[in-house]
């Protein structure tokens, strides 16, 4: 009967290559990966049965991470207080993590990543559109496709994330305007 799977182990996998991925890329090999979480090589594939998998997981955990940071938003404010709060809870996100920042990036580029994974990161952010949705469906961006509003905004927020990293003495004046810049474009 096999051993049952610890969470903790699958917990320092996922970490470990978070890290890995950052400091030596999606091609670093899993054994690297293994080594940096403290577990034998066949362990990790024994939570996860391809690299592939792994980083498929990975994502996933990462979106939703991030997404569960930057919905925590206050209830009964109106709609552009609340884009503002997910937008700083976005923000401090990245900045408080920025291996995970950096990891997410490659892995969203990643051919690893399933078209299956990639949608169920949609849906991990769907909070997200909506609140999306709600804030350009009068402005000059309600009939660009959505896809487009996206980049768009995704393109905002690393140039605020690199701007916030770069000049933490000025991490919120930055924060507030990228989310100006964001918001005039929007709404």
């Amino acid at each position: 009967m096999p051993r049952p799977k610890s969470e903790d182990k699958r917990s320092a996998i996922l970490a470990a290559a978070t890290r890995v991925i950052v400091t030596k890329g999606l091609g670093a090999p899993t054994m690297g990966i293994a080594k940096e979480a403290g577990v034998a090589n066949g362990s990790l594939f024994t939570y996860f049965g391809t690299k592939a998998d792994l980083f498929n997981a990975l994502y996933l955990e990462l979106k939703a991470e991030m997404a569960s940071g930057a919905m925590n938003l206050p209830a009964g404010v109106e709609l552009r207080e609340q884009f503002f709060q997910l937008w700083k809870n976005w923000m401090n996100w990245a900045i408080s993590s920025p291996e995970k920042r950096r990891a997410l990036a490659q892995l969203s580029v990643s051919d690893e990543i399933t078209p299956e994974t990639r949608a169920l990161g949609h849906k991990t952010m769907a909070p997200v559109a909506e609140l999306l949705e709600r804030a350009r469906a009068g402005g000059p961006m309600q009939k660009a496709p959505k896809g487009f509003v996206v980049a768009l905004m995704n393109s905002v927020a690393e140039a605020t994330m690199d701007f916030m990293v770069q000049d933490p003495k000025n991490a919120k004046k930055h924060c507030k305007a990228g989310f100006d810049a964001l918001w005039r474009m929007l709404a």
